[in-house]
């Protein structure tokens, strides 16, 4: 009787990467909803209901101590880029020792550096600690629960579930800067800051839902990591999309950080007994808190379209859409006159392109690239969208102190925009084999 044949390993899936199986991909007819997917987009609501919000307390800390403009935009854009620096630390700590520890380090520093900027009465102080609330940032953000998420889905869901997850970190939008506007009405900045840094430990509540993803092991992520690197950054394609998030983060961070001030001393008058008065927004203040939301709300939607969508079209193509479609509104918006009207236009148009790009661009990685280095592969990527961060916070506070408003600044995003919007048309949107290749033998 002839001996029973072995039988044939199955054929990893096109873009996996997954050369070292340390996180297994789930199967071709899996669920979209997951407790995966569940546990992750909570614990992205809770890091983005306290990120959002930290524009609505530029007025109220320079105001109790006379710092200019510049100072506390400094300390957002220290926090902006420690969360850049620390996105690639943290999806290597995931990957090398498991998601869990990466979540649990980031929720640990976020709440630190809340509770302690609490306490800062000079802008240096406020400055240092911003490092723990980016890091923790980091280690609690997108970089690591994307990957987290893209692992456990199927490839049939892969890109809507990276746009339900970044959805939730909208939702979290949503929530934070009117939930701090209505705090700061009840007590001193401090105390709410206090309330954010215990309310982060929540996130902890959830690592349960994610399960326990056995980490890489450590021989194959040595010799893997750093090849892959390598051959990455001699990409260009790899480098296009390092350099096209730039803008996004610029566009974004500038607009958290400063636009609910930007309203507060541009907008027209709001008048009494209209719409917005109706809903309880009688001031401009209140405004630019509302219009942070109303960027969140309407970003729930773009975000779920844009991950549908990248499942049908190609990535690039729509990239370049959604940074050319955010340069013409940010270019009409500046160009009419500031009114609540407009301010609320604006806001939903630049909402349903808010976090649009990052299904797209972590989806676009995680096809190119594969999966086993998603997260530090994104995380670079991520660094540079965080060094745009930096730039669009710390600017906005420099060119305001310099010019008593924030029109040169806003054309420099407008400039940036249309750079990314063309720069992501040359990608060569196909898998890479970065395996290493084996030695000639003689």
């Amino acid at each position: 009787m002839p001996p029973t044949p072995s039988p044939r390993p199955a054929t990893p899936l096109p873009g996996s990467g997954d050369s070292c199986g340390a996180q297994r991909r789930a199967p071709a007819g899996a669920r979209l909803v997951t407790p995966v997917l569940v546990g992750g987009s909570i614990i992205l609501i809770i890091n983005f209901a306290m990120r959002a919000s930290f524009g609505v307390f530029q007025i109220p800390v320079a105001a109790e101590f006379g710092w200019p403009r510049a100072e506390f935009s400094l300390a957002i854009a220290v926090q902006n880029l420690a969360w850049g620096i620390g996105q690639p630390i943290f999806g290597a700590l995931g990957e090398r020792w498991g998601d869990r520890w990466s979540i649990i380090i980031g929720a640990l520093l976020y709440a630190a550096g809340l509770i302690l900027s609490a306490h800062a009465t000079d802008p240096a102080t406020m400055q240092l600690l911003e490092v723990l609330v980016g890091f923790g940032i980091a280690g609690t953000g997108f970089g690591v629960i994307l990957a987290v998420v893209g692992r456990a889905a199927s490839d049939r869901h892969r890109s809507l579930a990276l746009g339900i997850a970044t959805a939730a970190g909208s939702a979290g939008q949503v929530i934070g800067p009117p939930l701090a506007e209505a705090l700061l009405a009840r007590m001193p900045w401090q105390s709410v800051f206090t309330v954010f840094g215990v309310a982060v430990l929540g996130c902890l509540l959830f690592l349960p839902l994610l399960g326990r993803a056995a980490p890489a092991p450590r021989s194959a992520l040595d010799h893997g990591l750093g090849h892959v690197l390598g051959r990455a950054f001699a990409d260009p394609s790899y480098l296009m999309i390092f350099a096209g998030f730039f803008s996004c983060g610029y566009q974004l961070a500038f607009i958290t950080a400063h636009f609910p001030a930007m309203v507060t001393e541009m907008c027209g008058p709001i008048g009494a007994g209209g719409i917005l008065a109706g809903l309880g927004i009688a001031t401009t203040s209140a405004l630019g808190a509302a219009a942070l939301s109303l960027i969140g709300l309407a970003n729930i939607a773009g975000s779920v379209l844009a991950g549908w969508l990248g499942m049908r079209y190609r990535r690039k193509y729509l990239l370049a859409g959604i940074y050319a479609l955010r340069t013409l509104a940010a270019a009409v918006f500046i160009l009419l006159p500031i009114t609540p009207a407009s301010v609320i236009v604006f806001s939903l148009v630049m909402g349903a392109l808010w976090l649009a790009t990052v299904p797209l661009t972590s989806g676009l990685v995680a096809h190119i690239y594969g999966l086993r280095h998603m997260g530090t592969l994104y995380g670079f990527v991520f660094l540079s969208h965080q060094l745009g961060s930096f730039l669009g916070v710390w600017l906005g506070g420099r060119m305001y102190d310099l010019q008593g408003d924030y029109r040169l600044v806003w054309w420099v995003g407008v400039g940036v925009g249309a750079f990314s919007a063309l720069i992501h048309l040359p990608i060569r949107e196909f898998p890479r084999d970065f395996a290493p290749r084996p030695a000639a033998t003689a």
